[in-house]
C-alpha cells in the first residue's frame, strides 16, 4: 500500500544507512507469501489486508534482512475496496526482539487504523502511524535507570 515510502521516509534522515538494513516493498499479494513468509491458507482465506498478514510480514522483512526490527504496512488506500475492506483501513505493525520477563516469544505489535482522506493522504498518514509505533516500541526498551537518564538529559517528558 505504501509501496517504499516507509523506507524512503527513513533514508531521508542523514545518517539513516548506520541503522537502517533496508526495505522489501512487496506491493503484490503472492509477493507477501514468497518475499516473506506470510502464511499461503491465510492469505487465500482473509486477503492481503488483515492484522495477522501485517504482523507476519513485519516478522518476514526482520528475517530477510537479518534486522533487530521489521515494520509492515498494510491496507487499502484506494479508490477502491480491497479484500472486502473499505478505503482507508490499514493495518500496521512491528516486529522486534523478544520482551525480557512478558513471556512474549515476539516484541510484536499491530494497531488497525480507520483513515479519511485520498489516496495520497491515506498513504502518508500509514507511513506516520508506522514509524510512531515502531517509535513507541523502542521507547518501551528502555527501562529502569536508563530510561530516568534519557529523561534527565532530555529536559523531562
Amino acid at each position: 500500500m505504501t509501496g517504499g515510502l516507509v523506507a524512503a521516509e527513513i533514508t531521508s534522515v542523514p545518517g539513516a544507512s548506520k541503522v537502517f538494513r533496508g526495505s522489501v516493498t512487496a506491493y503484490a499479494t503472492e509477493l507477501k507469501q514468497r518475499l516473506l513468509g506470510v502464511d499461503a491458507t491465510l492469505l487465500a482465506e482473509r486477503g492481503a489486508v488483515d492484522p495477522q498478514v501485517a504482523a507476519q510480514m513485519a516478522a518476514g522483512v526482520r528475517e530477510a534482512l537479518g534486522a533487530d526490527w521489521g515494520v509492515a504496512t498494510t491496507g487499502v488506500a484506494g479508490p477502491d475496496p480491497q479484500d472486502g475492506q473499505t478505503v482507508g483501513t490499514v493495518f500496521v505493525a512491528v516486529d522486534g526482539p523478544s520482551r525480557t520477563g512478558t513471556g512474549s516469544a515476539r516484541g510484536g505489535k499491530v494497531e488497525h487504523l480507520r483513515l479519511n482522506g485520498d489516496r495520497a493522504e491515506i498513504r502518508m498518514e500509514s507511513v506516520r502511524s508506522v514509524l510512531a509505533l515502531l517509535l513507541a516500541e523502542l521507547a518501551g526498551e528502555q527501562t529502569g535507570n536508563e530510561r530516568a537518564q534519557d529523561t534527565e538529559r532530555n529536559g523531562g517528558f
